[in-house]
């Protein structure tokens, strides 16, 4: 039986021992550091971010980390005898912003997981190799949660400054169309392909893996229609949700605070309720009849100028819209446009954007 292991101690092959008590109490220490972290982190990504994708990654760390922590290890060691227990840094009372609370308790985490893939080499090999996998996924996770923080207002500032929409359909060579758009000058992009395209998941995914990328070189805002799904499959900017499709509130829960959700309205009670339900924007109309909503009969220009008076969010007027209906939208209240065939449908879609963003700063 060997002794403890202590600083006085000379005795190599006590201190090589894989039982040593110090290492087990150590051992023990740093794993309470790291899941204790995590579940800061967790808990921030639940309560503020609601972001229930970085939870169960938080989660999933910590609980990994928890399968480790077997009972010889808690057994070695207790808070008495401890005689850095209790201790504190005045660097701990400076922290007042949420996002020093993260990065302090990130680096914890990573302090602690670092000691335990050190110490626990020989006695646990298992533990410090996931101490070192978890270690390395912290990192990526860390400036996920910081991106978190900071995406919600950027997105909802960048909204507000748009003007001119795009809806995409399925036309023939559309990463070419809305790339035109993009250079046109379209800050806000929204992909729509409705099942009656007759494209196979696949083939979807791969059309807005490639729009996705193109909106982020053009510094545009991304939303896919409907499906939640491919949204969060390509880190989308957020969703836009029809009347029939899932409530706001359970894409809220599916998506977190800090992505866009929209929603169309063909009245003013509706309106109100996007409002209600923390909608981001809404889609006015169709102002116009149009082949894109077939069977949906046109407002008109009453429900702008309706919205106008009341909407507390951006409203975009939809529906039938090119460059010779901008003006009567513009006198009916509308200061934002969302458009289809008035630029996939164009023989240059990049001169149509750019049409259609003059005729709107020309009617302002």
């Amino acid at each position: 039986m060997s002794l403890p292991f202590s600083p006085m101690s000379t005795d190599r092959e006590t201190a090589d021992d894989p039982h040593d008590p110090a290492v087990a109490r150590l051992i023990d220490a740093n794993l309470d550091r790291a899941r204790e972290g995590l579940r800061v982190l967790e808990d921030w990504c639940r309560f503020s971010l609601q972001r229930p994708d970085l939870v169960a990654r938080c989660k999933d760390l910590r609980q990994r980390l928890g399968r480790h922590h077997h009972d010889h290890w808690k057994l070695a060691r207790h808070t008495a005898t401890d005689p850095a227990a209790g201790m504190a840094h005045p660097a701990q009372a400076e922290r007042l912003q949420p996002s020093q609370v993260l990065a302090a308790n990130a680096g914890r985490v990573q302090e602690a997981l670092r000691v335990l893939e050190e110490f626990a080499r020989i006695p646990d090999p298992a533990l410090a190799g996931d101490a070192a996998l978890i270690r390395y996924r912290l990192y990526d996770l860390e400036v996920d949660l910081l991106r978190a923080g900071a995406a919600g207002p950027d997105r909802r500032r960048r909204l507000a400054a748009c003007s001119l929409y795009l809806v995409t359909s399925p036309v023939q060579g559309l990463e070419s169309v809305v790339e035109g758009a993009l250079r046109g000058g379209v800050r806000l992009v929204q992909y729509r392909a409705k099942e009656t395209a007759g494209l196979t998941d696949h083939e979807r995914l791969e059309q807005v893996q490639a729009l996705r990328l193109l909106c982020a070189a053009h510094g545009a805002l991304f939303l896919v229609n409907d499906r939640i799904d491919l949204a969060l499959a390509v880190d989308a900017d957020g969703v836009h949700l029809g009347q029939d499709d899932l409530p706001p509130a359970v894409a809220r829960r599916l998506l977190g605070p800090d992505r866009l959700i929209g929603r169309s309205t063909h009245r003013i009670e509706q309106l109100r309720q996007a409002v209600i339900d923390g909608c981001d924007y809404v889609g006015v109309g169709p102002v116009q009849a149009t082949p894109t909503k077939p069977g949906r009969p046109a407002v008109g220009l009453a429900y702008v100028q309706e919205a106008a008076a009341e909407s507390p969010i951006p409203f975009f007027a939809i529906g039938g819209i090119d460059g010779d209906a901008v003006a009567a939208v513009r006198a009916a209240g509308a200061r934002r446009i969302a458009v289809v065939r008035a630029i996939t449908e164009a023989a240059d879609p990049e001169a149509a954007a750019a049409a259609l963003l003059s005729a709107l700063e020309a009617e302002a």
